[in-house]
């Protein structure tokens, strides 16, 4: 168990490094590299992660608070019941990782790489997605109500039993989308007829 408060580090290398169970509190990290670090129970609040490397990296059990990791790559990262509350994720790359379990409480995840990510049944109520990239995601019964997803990218979505009320879908291609069993508002289901050429009166 270790703790670090108010460090700043700069294109730091941690990659395989040991950093299980540890505290990070009001830290910054500016492009350092955790490939392959073991970051298994670690605990951070107030941090701000800045175009790191989480490449292959270990997040299972973590619990982020108030953190920031803006523009990251988590290429092949394991966030088995990770949690994010209220956390910044703003350009980071999810790509090929391990986000079973994932919890999501808020926070802005505009422009993120989520593609072909299974994040069904997932709350994602009030987050802010917009422009991420969430094409072929496994979205049933994700609870999604009051979200931003301003153009985001939702084609191969799947979002049966997806409750999506509230929901911001402005600039969506609702064309893209397959509806089937998804819950929405009289104001989307306008807004979808629309997009196909039908008149409302």
């Amino acid at each position: 168990m270790f703790q670090h408060v108010d460090q700043h580090y700069e294109e730091t290398d941690f990659s395989q490094s040991d950093q299980r169970e540890g505290e990070l509190r009001n830290c910054t990290f500016t492009k350092c590299r955790f490939r392959g670090t073991h970051l298994e129970e670690v605990f951070t609040t107030g941090c701000n992660f800045i175009a790191c490397d989480f490449t292959g990296a270990m997040f299972n059990a973590s619990l982020h608070n108030g953190s920031a990791f803006t523009n990251c790559i988590f290429r092949g990262a394991n966030l088995f019941v990770s949690k994010f509350e209220e956390c910044k994720m703003i350009g980071s790359d999810f790509s090929e990782s391990q986000m079973d379990g994932i919890t999501i409480r808020g926070g802005d995840w505009s422009y993120v790489n989520l593609r072909h990510t299974d994040l069904s049944k997932q709350d994602l109520r009030g987050i802010r997605l917009t422009e991420a990239d969430m094409y072929s995601c496994n979205l049933e019964k994700a609870d999604l109500r009051h979200a931003d997803l301003t153009r985001a990218q939702l084609g191969k979505v799947r979002l049966q039993g997806a409750d999506l009320r509230g929901a911001i879908l402005d600039g969506i291609d609702f064309k893209a989308l397959d509806v089937k069993g998804a819950r929405m508002d009289m104001m989307q289901a306008v807004t979808f007829l629309r997009s196909y050429g039908a008149k409302i009166d």
